[in-house]
């Protein structure tokens, strides 16, 4: 009775995590500002991970928590180069004498 009840409330919370990726996308298209769109990638991120972490529930396997932490890695790293981005223009600081 309580694996039927937890299953249900993984799939619950499956469908609340597409519902708001589609949100946070809808955000991302039609931010007003750019830091409103990198907050939205950002949250996408995040949510993409909880996603992998809950089908590697219901699927009962382990080989997607290494595809959550590679997801993890990615959009830290996107966040912080769109972030410098935007606030300088330049991602990579080149100080070359020639």
């Amino acid at each position: 009775m309580i694996e039927t009840i937890i299953m249900w409330m993984i799939h619950a919370a499956l469908v609340i995590y597409g519902l708001a990726v589609i949100v946070a996308m809808y955000r991302v298209v039609k931010g007003p500002t750019t830091p409103n769109r990198v907050v939205a990638f950002d949250s996408i991120g995040a949510m993409v991970i909880s996603i992998v972490g809950l089908l590697s529930i219901v699927l009962d396997t382990l080989s997607f928590l290494d595809a959550s932490l590679i997801i993890a890695i990615l959009a830290f790293l996107s966040t912080i180069g769109i972030s410098r981005f935007v606030e300088g223009g330049r991602i990579f600081e080149s100080k070359r004498d020639r």
